[in-house]
C-alpha cells in the first residue's frame, strides 16, 4: 500500500509539473491546435528520451522500474529547480544523487554558532576540517585561528599529536571510533584532493591510524558524552548535538551541552581561559595537570569532537 501510494504521488508530481511548462518554455513550437497550455505526455517523452508508453505508465502510477539516469532526464525535461529534483528522486524511491561540498559556511552560520554561547560550538566540513568557531569553542580547545591550515583537522591533530594521548582517558578507543566514523562519513569522498591528501598523510605518520584506517570499520555518529581533562578548568563533560546545514552541503555545526552541573558551572571560565591565552599565553595546571605547552588547549579541545560527524 506505501508503495502505490508514493507511485501515485510521482504520478501527481509529473502531471503536475508537465502542465504548468509552457511549450515555449521547453522550446517547442505550440501549434494552432493546443487546447491546454502545458506539455502534452508525448513531448516530455520525446524530450526526455524514453517512450511515451513508458511515460505514460509512470503517470497512471504502474508498477515499473526507473533508473537515475532516467529520472535526471526527466528532471532536465521538466525544467526542475533542485528542491523538485530531489523530490521527484525521493518520490522515484531512487536515492538522492550525492549534493557536492559546499565552499564553506556562511556569514549566518557564523552568527548562530556564535550565537551558541557561553556553550562551545564549532563547524566542521566534509573533510573535518574546522572551519568555525566561537569563542567558548576557543576556549575549550585553544583559538584554531594560531594553526596552520592543514592542522585545522580534527584527525590530524589526533593522530598526530602526541599530548592527547596523555588528555584522552581513552585514547585507543576513541581515536579508533573516531577512523570509522570518518569512514562512513566520507564514504563518497574518495577522489577528492583533501581527502586523499589527509588520508595519505595519515597513514604516512601514524601506524595507529594506518591499522585501523585499513580495517574498514564503519561506525555512524550517535549523541554522545564525552569527558575530558581541561589545561585551565579541569575536568568537563558533554553532550554532542550534531546539526548537518542544508544550505551549506558537507558542512555539520557541533554544539556542546554541559552532561553536569559542575560542567555548567565552569563555561563562563573557558572564555576566560581563551582571554588569558590570547593576552599572556597558556596558563599553568589545572587540578591534577602539569603545565601543558600551548598546543595542548588544541588537543584537549579535540577531544570534545570525538563523538565524530
Amino acid at each position: 500500500m506505501a508503495d502505490l501510494q508514493r507511485r501515485r504521488s510521482l504520478a501527481e508530481f509529473l502531471r503536475s509539473r508537465r502542465e504548468r511548462l509552457t511549450p515555449r518554455e521547453a522550446g517547442i513550437l505550440p501549434g494552432p491546435r493546443r487546447r491546454t497550455p502545458g506539455l502534452r505526455r508525448e513531448e516530455v517523452a520525446q524530450l526526455s528520451g524514453v517512450s511515451v508508453t513508458w511515460y505514460t505508465w509512470l503517470e497512471q502510477a504502474r508498477d515499473i522500474t526507473v533508473s537515475r539516469q532516467v529520472l535526471r532526464s526527466l528532471a532536465r525535461a521538466l525544467m526542475l529547480g533542485p528542491a523538485e529534483r530531489r523530490h521527484l528522486f525521493a518520490l522515484a524511491g531512487v536515492p538522492l544523487p550525492e549534493r557536492p561540498p559546499g565552499r564553506g559556511p556562511g556569514p549566518a552560520l557564523q552568527r548562530l554558532v556564535d550565537a551558541l554561547e557561553p556553550h562551545p560550538a564549532y563547524l566542521l566540513d566534509a573533510n573535518w576540517d574546522l572551519v568555525g568557531w566561537n569563542r567558548a569553542e576557543a576556549g575549550l580547545i585553544g583559538d584554531p585561528g594560531e594553526l596552520e591550515p592543514a592542522e585545522r583537522n580534527l584527525l590530524w591533530l589526533v593522530f598526530t599529536d602526541p599530548a592527547i594521548r596523555a588528555l584522552l582517558v581513552d585514547w585507543e578507543g576513541q581515536a579508533r571510533d573516531l577512523v570509522a566514523q570518518f569512514r562512513a562519513d566520507a564514504r563518497q569522498r574518495p577522489g577528492d584532493a583533501r581527502y586523499e591528501e589527509l588520508t595519505g598523510g595519515l597513514r604516512e605518520a601514524s601506524a595507529e591510524f594506518r591499522t585501523w584506517w585499513e580495517a574498514h570499520d564503519i561506525a555512524e555518529f550517535g549523541t554522545t558524552r564525552r569527558e575530558f581533562r581541561h589545561p585551565g578548568v579541569g575536568r568537563l563533560t558533554f553532550d554532542y548535538v550534531k546539526l548537518a546545514a542544508l544550505d551549506a552541503p558537507g558542512i555539520k555545526l557541533f554544539a556542546c551541552m554541559p552532561a553536569d552541573a559542575a560542567t555548567k558551572e565552569k563555561l563562563p571560565a573557558l572564555r576566560e581561559w581563551a582571554a588569558g591565552r590570547a593576552a599572556n599565553g597558556p596558563a599553568g595546571s589545572a587540578e591534577d595537570e602539569e603545565p601543558r605547552s600551548p598546543r595542548v588547549p588544541d588537543a584537549a579541545g579535540r577531544d570534545a569532537w570525538w563523538t565524530g560527524p
